[in-house]
């Protein structure tokens, strides 16, 4: 595979140059990432719209009360408690902005494991047959680095 068609291949699907590179590791990273973050902002997409929904809402804290019987007064029309006092949303524009970012901020991770899997696979098919052996050993009072690179 080209570096080219490996960089396109896992911007558009991260993780698959990867797996054609034997990096079973690197591509179950990219597949994990992308999986979590879809999910997060499709949680919080539904967030944004709840806010969305019910910024211009109101409850009612207390109904009107009848001073004779002490229950709540009923309009005479539909026979349905009267208000007397509301609380605004919870949902301020503070909040709905909020809520937005984290939407953002989610679409973001998504666009940056794209990239970042696309960039990875093309390291990958540019070094795919490099073959090199590191070593490392440790003794009491010293560390040993070995690094063998063969060539083709």
């Amino acid at each position: 595979m080209s570096p080219r068609r490996a960089f396109l291949s896992s911007l558009v699907l991260p993780g698959y140059a990867q797996t054609a590179f034997g990096r079973h590791r690197a591509a179950m990273l990219f597949a994990v990432v992308e999986i979590g973050a879809i999910g997060m902002a499709r949680k919080a997409a539904q967030s944004l719209g709840e806010a969305k929904a019910f910024a211009r809402d109101s409850v009612v804290d207390t109904y009107r009360i009848d001073p004779v019987t002490g229950r709540a007064a009923l309009d005479p029309v539909t026979g349905q408690p009267i208000p007397e006092t509301y609380t605004a949303s919870r949902f301020t524009p503070d909040r709905v902005r909020a809520r937005r970012t984290h939407y953002e901020d989610w679409i973001a991770a998504i666009v940056f494991n794209h990239l970042i899997a696309g960039a990875d696979a093309f390291v990958a098919a540019n070094l795919w047959d490099f073959r090199t052996n590191v070593n490392v050993t440790a003794s009491p009072g010293s560390t040993t680095v070995i690094a063998t690179v063969r060539f083709r």
